[in-house]
This record gives C-alpha cells, sequence and structure tokens, in this order.
C-alpha cells in the first residue's frame, strides 16, 4: 500500500538521514535562550522542521526545546516521538568520522543513524506516505498525527518535559526508539554517584582520574589515572607490580613513566550502550581493580576503591551485592561508568537498569548497606515502564510488523528508557530488528538501507491503522 510511495522517494529517505547526521547535535545546557541545548541541535531542529514543512506539514518549534511535524484534522492525535540530538563521538574512534555520512555496504554510517536520527527520518516520511495515499484515494483523516522530535533525550530529558508543560499530548503514540517488533516493559533506570574524599600524604597518591567525559549510559572505553610516587618507592618498582598485576588479569592497560615521581595508567575498553553491558568492555573497572591491587600489594589503602572492588569490581550483574535479580523483563545490569576527581574527592558513576517489579528504593538502600561509609548522590532516576501484552496499542503494532514482514514474534521487553515513559498510552516500537546487534552509542553506528526503508513502511502501516 505505501512501498511504491517509499521507493520512489528512497534516495530522498537517504539522503534526509545523511544530511541529519551532519549535525553534532551533543546535547549540552547552555545558558542562550535560542539554543537550550547548544547551537548543533538548535540547527539539527531547523533543519527537520525546514525539511518537514517543505513536505507539506505544519510544523513548531516550540522555544528551541523541541519541535514538531503535524498533519490531518480531528480531535485525535497520533503521536510519534523522537530525538535529534546525540551521544558523544570522536573522529579518533570511528572507521569513518562519525558526523559525515557515509555509505559502504548499503549501510548508512554515523552518529543518529539508528539513534534516532534514521527513525525520526522514516517516521516522517512514513506519515507523508499515508498523507499521500489518503490525497489520492479521497480518504479523510479523521485524526492528526504529530511527530514529536526532542534535543535532550540523552542526559535528563528536559526537552520533553517542557512540550508536555506546553503542548498537546497525544490520545495515542509510539517511540522509534527501541526494537520491533513492540516493546512492553522497559526497566527502570537508576544512576548514582559514590564519592569519597582521598586519603593525604600517601607514599603513593592518585593525582588524577579520567573518563574521557564517558556519558552516564555508555559502557566507557576510556580511562586513565596518574600516580604520584614520593620517595618511599621508586618508580620502576611500582610499575613492575603493576605490570605483574595487569599481566594477571590480561587487562589491556598501558603504563607510561612520566618522570621519577609521576606514572599514567591508561585502560582501554570496548563502548556499549549501558543497557548491554555485556556487550562492551569496561574500561573504568578495570583499572580501579589494577589501582586496588596496586595499593593492597605496598600496604596502603583507599576506603572507596576497596569496598568497589569488593562488592562491584568488573562485573555488571550486581551479583556481589546480592542485586542479581531477575523478572520477565530480564536480569538487573550495573555498568560503572563516570570516573573523576574533584574537590579532593574520587566519584565513581553507576548506571542501573532495574527489573520492572523491583523497587528503586530498595536498590539504593542496598547501596546504602554496603557504601554507607561515603557518599551517595541519586543523579538520575526514571521509573520503569509496563504495559499488559493485552493492551491494545501493543496488539495493534504487534500485529502491523507481523504482517508486513511475515513473522509471528511477540512483544519484549528492554534495558533502554525510551519516550514511551513519558506519555501515557505510548510505547517503544522499532527501529531495530529482531536479531540485529544494537549499535546506539556504539563506535561506527551505522543503519541498513534496506532496513531503513523497511521500517518506513511498517510505521506508515502502523499509523494508517491508528487513524482508522
Amino acid at each position: 500500500m505505501f512501498k511504491e510511495y517509499i521507493e520512489n522517494n528512497s534516495k530522498n529517505i537517504i539522503g534526509s538521514v545523511c544530511d541529519l547526521i551532519t549535525y553534532p547535535s551533543v546535547s549540552n545546557s547552555e545558558e542562550n535562550s535560542y539554543f537550550p541545548f547548544g547551537k548543533s541541535c538548535s540547527e539539527a531542529l531547523k533543519y527537520f522542521l525546514n525539511l518537514a514543512n517543505s513536505l507539506g506539514f505544519r510544523t513548531k518549534n516550540i522555544d528551541g526545546y523541541c519541535g514538531y511535524a503535524e498533519c490531518g484534522e480531528g480531535e485525535e492525535l497520533i503521536g510519534i516521538i523522537g530525538h535529534l540530538d546525540v551521544v558523544p563521538a570522536k573522529d579518533d574512534d570511528w572507521t569513518y568520522s562519525p558526523f559525515i555520512p557515509t555509505i559502504r555496504n548499503n549501510c548508512i554510517y554515523g552518529r543518529g543513524a539508528i539513534d534516532d536520527k534514521g527513525p525520526v527520518i522514516a517516521s516522517l516520511y512514513a506519515m507523508k506516505a499515508v498523507l499521500e495515499y489518503c490525497k489520492a484515494n479521497n480518504i479523510k483523516m479523521n485524526k492528526r498525527m504529530r511527530l514529536i522530535v526532542g534535543l535532550n533525550e540523552e542526559k535528563d530529558w528536559k526537552c520533553i518535559k517542557y512540550y508536555k508543560e506546553h503542548e498537546e499530548l497525544p490520545t495515542v503514540s509510539f517511540s522509534p526508539d527501541g526494537t520491533f517488533p513492540v516493546i512492553f516493559a522497559e526497566k527502570g533506570v537508576l544512576s548514582l554517584l559514590l564519592s569519597a574524599r582521598l586519603p593525604q600524604n600517601l607514599p603513593i597518591e592518585i593525582e588524577s582520574l579520567d573518563c574521557n567525559n564517558n556519558a552516564i549510559n555508555v559502557v566507557p572505553k576510556l580511562a586513565s589515572s596518574i600516580l604520584k610516587i614520593n620517595k618511599s618507592f621508586k618508580a620502576e618498582y611500582i610499575i613492575s607490580i603493576l605490570k605483574d598485576i595487569i599481566t594477571k588479569y590480561s587487562y589491556e592497560i598501558d603504563i607510561y613513566k612520566i618522570d621519577e615521581n609521576n606514572i599514567k595508567l591508561t585502560s582501554y575498553g570496548k563502548a556499549s550502550h549501558s543497557a548491554h553491558p555485556e556487550l562492551g568492555v569496561n574500561a573504568i573497572t578495570k583499572l580501579l581493580t589494577v589501582l586496588n591491587d596496586l595499593f593492597v600489594k605496598v600496604n596502603l589503602s583507599i576506603p572507596i576503591l576497596s569496598t568497589f572492588c569488593k562488592y562491584i569490581g568488573d562485573d555488571y550483574s550486581g551479583s556481589n551485592m546480592k542485586i542479581n535479580i531477575k523478572d520477565e523483563s530480564g536480569t538487573l545490569t550495573l555498568n560503572t561508568s563516570k570516573l573523576y576527581i574533584k574537590d579532593n574527592k574520587i566519584n565513581i558513576g553507576i548506571n542501573l537498569r532495574i527489573p520492572i517489579h523491583t523497587s528503586m528504593d530498595d536498590i539504593i538502600n542496598i547501596f546504602y548497606k554496603y557504601f554507607g561509609n561515603f557518599s551517595i548522590e541519586v543523579i538520575g532516576r526514571q521509573e520503569p515502564l509496563y504495559v499488559d501484552k493485552n493492551n491494545n496499542l501493543i496488539t495493534t503494532l504487534c500485529d502491523i510488523f507481523n504482517k508486513v514482514c511475515s513473522t509471528k514474534l511477540e512483544p519484549i521487553a528492554i534495558g533502554g528508557a525510551t519516550y514511551a515513559r513519558a506519555f501515557d498510552n505510548c510505547v517503544s516500537f522499532g527501529m531495530n530488528f529482531p536479531g540485529d546487534e544494537d549499535m546506539c552509542h556504539k563506535v561506527d553506528e551505522f543503519i541498513e538501507i534496506d532496513k531503513l526503508l523497511l521500517a518506513t513502511n511498517i510505521y506508515a502501516n502502523a499509523l494508517y491503522k491508528l487513524l482508522e
């Protein structure tokens, strides 16, 4: 029904995704009423609104916080909720430059290709396909379709909070920011910051800790530390101990002797989405493990390090704290994603994905049980989402996916957090396909072109069904 339009406009769809990727729209808070999340985010929003306007949609820029494209008439509003901001990316890490879109092997490479610029464009052209079909067949649209795009999803959702305070809420909606066939549950998300003052006048002191400004929802691929050695030890002796520790664990950590009094350690890992720590390699936990072993070896102690390594360390299941909980939404996961020194305090940031039937307050209390001697700050909290599998929206979207793709799949649960939990009667619907590697937040992020076009067709069919 919509395939012909999508095929005829495939070059425009691909080109629009590529255009959006060129904006390095990492959300930043700025004291600027015109650019609440930075100029790049504002420019990405401007591009999207101009594109939507050129396709015949009514558009609105909502004070620089977010925007929307809309068509149709009527009281009921069908919403699609996406975002244009992305997590950071550096050229040196990528095969292709993250903000210069590259087409290779029938894939579009670039930051945001799958999270969430590709899905936003697929949704926009799906709306257009439905609009053109209705016009061609003289079908009156008695409901409205509105594609809402935010600019602060990867951080603290200020954009969507602003939208909800100032604009109409959808009657029913979906977010193209997860996995097909449809998501009935999203785990709770809890971010904690553990901190403690560094001991003074030790013969070995931690001068710096750095995680390359890693995002809280990303498994860190890089972490480093500079150690200051006083006259009680020789640098060569400390380096020999460090080499033995690193060899024992088979970690990828470089040691660099800056001078007779300073040693730098650089730990290497592999980035992945915090919801899937098993797909990454955590550079921070490996660095902290090595540092703690060093201090133990020379009969020194930094309590927060020893406590961290005893109860968390290189584990992402929470088993050492007895929080390795599981229910129908999956298992609890824990990602150590922040590490820095500020005001002579070590700060360790942790991001947890908590099964839907587990109380977040219970998890916080367990952290107080094990880390109560240190400062614990809740820096982020999102309650879980649960929608019954027999809910009409769930069954409708799942049936549409199965019909278009000739499959018989069931609704699923995820550890990621999407805008679906920000609205009533809203679920996450694609755009990752079953069995695909989740490239969100990863180096060399990409979207397969065939699946970009297939998703556009799925969204068009879903929107048409919701219009009935």
